[in-house]
C-alpha cells in the first residue's frame, strides 16, 4: 500500500505560503500521518481549520497544534503573514437559465452550468445546444457576470479562440480542377503544433500594439507571440478549404452560387494560455471558492490583477485576429486574389454587455458564438459535416449568443479506444475529403450531429450559407491537444 503524504502544495492550498510555517505544518502533517492515528483526509480538515481559525487550538491538548496555532496567531499580529481567505458561500439554489438542445446535453455539462449559476456574482446564464463538460464553466456555456468581475476560466485556457472564413470569386469547381494546387497551399502557409513557429510573416503590426508593454507578464511573452504568429494549435484546430454555398440574397456583397472558401479555426497560442494560467491562478488565490466552482474564482475589475488580466484577454483578442488574418492573407497573395468578404468571430471571450433591462454585465462566452441582432458569425461542424455562416436574432434568452460548433459527444481517450482508423477513413472518402494531419481524436464520430444542434437554436440565428469541407488541415497525430 502506497504511503501516504501530505505536500507542500496541499498545505499551501490552505493559505499557507510563509516559508517557515510551510515546513512546520509539512513536517507535523507527515509526522503524524506516520503515526497512523489520523487519516490524510482529517489531518487536512484540522490544519485547514488550524490556518483559518488558529484561536480553536491555542486549549488543544495535543501540543504540536498548540505550538503553531500561537506561531500563527504571533505571525499575524506582526503582519508577517496575511490574515485567512475564507471560503466564499455559494447560492443555496441554482437560478432557472435556458438550455437549449436539452436532450443532447450530457450531466456533467448541465451540473457544471448549475455550479456557475450559483455564484454570488452571477447575474444570468444559459447553455448553448452544443454544450460539453469543460473546467470550470461547461464548454457552450455563457455566463453573465457583474460588471466588475471576470472569470478567467469562463473565458477559457485559448483565449479568443475563433472561425475565420475568407471567400474568393472562384467557383467551387476549383476544389476537383485544381486539388493538388490548393493542397499545396495548405502544405505550404500554415503550421500546427504546439511549439510550431512561422518561417516568414505578412503583417506584423499587431505586435507595435502599446499593451503590450502593460505588464511584466506581456512583456515576457512577446516574443513568444511573434515567433507563433500566423500558426495554428492541436485538438480540433483546421485550416481547410470548402465550398460555401450562398442562397439569393442571403448574405449581403455575394450573389446566389458556390464558391471557393477558406476557413480557420485556432486562438492566440501559446500567448493566450500563458496569460490564461498565470490569471486564473491569481484568481483562485484571492477568491477561495468551494471544491467544485474553485475553477470559476473571478478576479474584481477594480484590482490590478483583474485590470490586467482584461488587458491582456483584450490584446489576446486582437492577436487572434491578426493570426488568422496572417494565413488567409499569406494564402490569397499565392493566389493572387483578394477575397471578396472575410467574416469571423470570437467563441471564448468576455464582453461588457447590457441586459434587456438596462443591468451592465460581463458576459463570458466560453465556446459560444455572439448572436446580437445582425451580427454575422461561423458555426462549423466537424471535418466532414458542413458549417454555416449565420446571422444573430439577437435573442436575449441566451444572452445573445448561440453554439460554436457541433460540440463533442465523445472524450478523446473513448475515441482512441473505440473507432477504427478504417471506418474514419472510408467516411471521409465518401464525402470526397482529403485530410492532411489530425487522429481518430478528432473524427467526425465524436462530434454530435450539426443538424440537430442548428435545429435546437433555430430562435438565436438565422443560416445564410452552408460550408461543406473538402480539404482539411490539421496537426500531426504525435501532437497532444492543448486543451
Amino acid at each position: 500500500m502506497k504511503k501516504q503524504k501530505i505536500s507542500n502544495k496541499d498545505i499551501s492550498i490552505l493559505g499557507i505560503k510563509n516559508t517557515k510555517l510551510l515546513i512546520l505544518f509539512s513536517t507535523l502533517a507527515n509526522t503524524m500521518l506516520k503515526e497512523g492515528k489520523i487519516s490524510k483526509g482529517e489531518l487536512l480538515r484540522h490544519l485547514k481549520l488550524l490556518a483559518n481559525e488558529p484561536e480553536r487550538y491555542i486549549t488543544e491538548q495535543d501540543s504540536r497544534f498548540k505550538e503553531l496555532a500561537a506561531q500563527i496567531i504571533r505571525l499575524r499580529k506582526t503582519g508577517k503573514i496575511p490574515p485567512p481567505v475564507k471560503d466564499i458561500e455559494l447560492k443555496q439554489q441554482s437560478p432557472d437559465f435556458p438550455v437549449f438542445g436539452r436532450k443532447n446535453i450530457e450531466e456533467g455539462a448541465l451540473t457544471q452550468m448549475n455550479t456557475a449559476m450559483k455564484l454570488p456574482v452571477a447575474v444570468a446564464g444559459a447553455l448553448m445546444p452544443d454544450a460539453h463538460q469543460g473546467y470550470g464553466l461547461p464548454i457552450g456555456g455563457v455566463l453573465a457576470t457583474n460588471s466588475n468581475t471576470v472569470i478567467p476560466y469562463a473565458v477559457g485556457v485559448d483565449i479568443a479562440c475563433r472561425m475565420c472564413l475568407s471567400v474568393f470569386d472562384v467557383p467551387s469547381l476549383t476544389l476537383d480542377t485544381e486539388k493538388e494546387k490548393l493542397t499545396k497551399l495548405l502544405l505550404g502557409h500554415t503550421y500546427f503544433g504546439l511549439g510550431s513557429t512561422s518561417k516568414s510573416y505578412f503583417d506584423t503590426s499587431v505586435l507595435d500594439h502599446p499593451d503590450w508593454n502593460a505588464s511584466a507578464l506581456l512583456r515576457s511573452l512577446k516574443d513568444k507571440a511573434y515567433a507563433q504568429l500566423g500558426t495554428s494549435g492541436t485538438g480540433n484546430h483546421f485550416v481547410e478549404w470548402g465550398e460555401l454555398e450562398v442562397k439569393a440574397a442571403e448574405l449581403p456583397g455575394l450573389p446566389e452560387g458556390k464558391y471557393l472558401a477558406l476557413l480557420s479555426h485556432s486562438g492566440s497560442r501559446g500567448f493566450g494560455s500563458a496569460v490564461a494560467a498565470y490569471y486564473s491562478k491569481i484568481a483562485m488565490e484571492k477568491t477561495v471558492l468551494p471544491k467544485e466552482a474553485r475553477h470559476l474564482a473571478w478576479l474584481s475589475l477594480d484590482s490590478q490583477e483583474g485590470m490586467e488580466y482584461w488587458v491582456a484577454m483584450s490584446l489576446a483578442g486582437l492577436y487572434a485576429s491578426a493570426n488568422h488574418h496572417e494565413i488567409h492573407s499569406k494564402i490569397a497573395r499565392s493566389l493572387n486574389m483578394t477575397p471578396l468578404t472575410r467574416i469571423e468571430n470570437h467563441h471564448n471571450f468576455a464582453w461588457k454587455e447590457q441586459l434587456p433591462d438596462g443591468t451592465e454585465v460581463i458576459v463570458h462566452r466560453k465556446g459560444a458564438t455572439p448572436a446580437g441582432k445582425g451580427v454575422l458569425g461561423i458555426i462549423p461542424g466537424s471535418m466532414s459535416t458542413p458549417g454555416f455562416v449565420v446571422r444573430g436574432k439577437g435573442e436575449s434568452s441566451s444572452l445573445q449568443s448561440a453554439s460554436h460548433g457541433a460540440g463533442r459527444l465523445m472524450s478523446r481517450s473513448a475515441a482512441f479506444k473505440t473507432l477504427k482508423k478504417d471506418v474514419v477513413e472510408a467516411e471521409l472518402r465518401a464525402k470526397d475529403i482529403t485530410l492532411l494531419g489530425s487522429d481518430l481524436d478528432e473524427a467526425p464520430m465524436v462530434y454530435k450531429d450539426i443538424h440537430t444542434v442548428m435545429a435546437a437554436q433555430q430562435e438565436l440565428v438565422d443560416v445564410l450559407a452552408t460550408f461543406q469541407p473538402r480539404i482539411v488541415r490539421m496537426a500531426n497525430p504525435k501532437e497532444r491537444p492543448e486543451d
